[in-house]
């Protein structure tokens, strides 16, 4: 088979890349995309490479398939390369960071899935090449620093439910990096006393219970007591649960898009409220 081979094939036979770290969301920008394939079809064809078990894998065009599917669009453009597990993890993730938006856990397993794949080159190719030089590599190619990189990749070790918190900016990013270094165990106490106490710790406190998980002194009546001291300057905080207000949102809303909505709304509001009591006091 040539290098590259262009065709027209089935959304059936198309297969999701293995362990795909970007999702294909239901929002404003897919909604677009998909108006976009209904007027013109898919100008770029998707890049994907042949499977042994038949059909195809997808390297780059996920959400334009999905877009097919839900038109469907019966044919779909595609260019087939052949390429091996690191080149095409490599392409795949090249193909979706630069995204307008992408979840700080995408970023953190695809940074750590073409972090491992470089590695795997440089030690085909020279038996010099190490994690230094994949991680510099890397930075040059996406533009953040080393440091940056590595505490994304930090990312990959919070267990589910604490990782989906720094996705929906309920934990700080620093924090939940420092956080990561904590055993799986002593996470899930945090996550529990998280939801009890309705708080995160700060960096100063995460770097404590860090600390404490690896030497093991860590007890959840500490995490609890930690969870409900008073940080200095602090004051009373109002949260709103994305459960509670996502039934108002159309599907696929991000929780970026229903603070920046919800912010909207209260800004105009705010607007109103302003001229209702600038006319009452008129009318003294």
């Amino acid at each position: 088979m040539p290098n590259s081979l262009e065709l027209n094939v089935s959304p059936a036979l198309l297969h999701t890349f293995a362990n795909h770290p970007f999702h294909v969301r239901k929002d404003m920008e897919m909604n677009e995309l998909v108006d976009s394939i209904r007027e013109s079809g898919v100008i770029v064809p998707l890049i994907v490479r042949t499977r042994p078990e038949g059909g195809y894998e997808i390297i780059s065009g996920h959400r334009r398939c999905e877009a097919c599917r839900e038109l469907g669009i019966e044919k779909v453009p595609v260019r087939v390369q052949e390429l091996t597990d690191d080149e095409a993890t490599i392409l795949m993730v090249n193909s979706n960071i630069q995204r307008e938006h992408v979840l700080p856990s995408e970023k953190a397993f695809a940074y750590k899935m073409r972090m491992d794949a470089l590695k795997h080159q440089g030690r085909v190719t020279s038996a010099q090449v190490g994690p230094k030089l994949s991680s510099e590599v890397l930075a040059e190619q996406v533009g953040e620093s080393r440091n940056q990189i590595k505490r994304y990749i930090r990312l990959t070790y919070l267990i589910s439910p604490i990782l989906q918190m720094v996705d929906e900016s309920r934990m700080a990013f620093n924090p939940a990096v420092e956080i990561s270094y904590m055993t799986p165990e002593h996470q899930r106490w945090l996550q529990a006393e998280m939801e009890l106490c309705e708080a995160t710790p700060s960096l100063v406190q995460s770097r404590r219970l860090k600390e404490m998980s690896q030497s093991g002194t860590l007890t959840e009546h500490y995490l609890h007591t930690l969870l409900t001291e008073q940080k200095p300057n602090q004051r009373q905080k109002f949260f709103l649960n994305q459960s509670d207000v996502q039934r108002f949102f159309p599907p696929g809303y991000t929780p970026e898009q229903m603070q920046n909505t919800i912010f909207s709304l209260l800004k105009t509001w705010g607007h109103a409220h302003e001229h209702t009591q600038s006319q009452q006091e008129l009318e003294r």
